[in-house]
């Protein structure tokens, strides 16, 4: 355990800090700061598992995923006032796909960077980032929004039905749900630190002195 303690560290740092971020928002409400780190989470993934292998990769990501629990549990305790409401910092169905979101991604990276650990170096973690970023982003923000599903509860969709909103496309194009604008701009970001977090990776890599093939 010891050994992995640097990874559960860092990762739980960049859960906590993207659960903060993500109430600071930018680009006219279509991305948050929150957005900015927490793609960084598929690197330390990535690390642990070219280092250590797959089992210590998932004991890392477990203790992400329980960072974030406890995150999203006070999240759902602290209430807010705006616009004449009282509401939740962290709306029930979010914290309910950001835990879904963050686990299955985790380990589907963990799943790819195997199947893929034994070609380039470079292969592995960006295929596995792409691939679980996507994942990533497509169940958190059809849990946390899509009108689609209803199973929540009444109070629950309110808490987010301001993502129902028709607006233009990333604020140029077609008409469509507000939430689906959010989700292709978090991609985006999440998609273009997919490669910036390439150079970090082979850099730590060499640092501690590491066969990368």
């Amino acid at each position: 355990m010891t050994r992995i303690l640097p990874g559960i560290l860092a990762m739980a740092a960049i859960v906590v800090a993207s659960n903060i971020l993500v109430q600071f928002l930018i680009l006219d409400g279509l991305l948050t700061w929150g957005a900015f780190t927490y793609p960084f989470a598929f690197l330390v993934t990535d690390l642990m598992n070219r280092l250590y292998g797959p089992n210590a990769a998932r004991k890392v990501i477990f203790a992400g995923f329980i960072a974030g629990i406890i995150c999203s549990l006070i999240g759902t305790q602290i209430m807010l006032q705006g616009d004449g409401y009282t509401y939740p910092a962290v709306a029930l169905r979010v914290a309910v796909g950001s835990a879904a979101a963050f686990l299955i991604a985790q380990l589907v990276d963990v799943f790819v960077f195997n199947r893929l650990r034994d070609g380039n170096w470079w292969k592995a973690p960006l295929a596995s980032s792409i691939i679980g970023s996507a994942l990533d982003t497509a169940i958190f923000f059809t849990i946390a929004f899509s009108q689609s599903i209803q199973w929540f509860g009444e109070n629950a969709n309110m808490e987010i039905n301001w993502a129902w909103d028709a607006v233009p496309l990333l604020t140029l194009g077609p008409d469509a749900p507000l939430w689906v604008s959010l989700a292709l701009a978090d991609w985006g970001v999440k998609l273009a630190l997919s490669l910036i977090a390439l150079i970090p990776f082979r850099l730590i890599l060499r640092r501690l002195h590491t066969d990368v093939v």
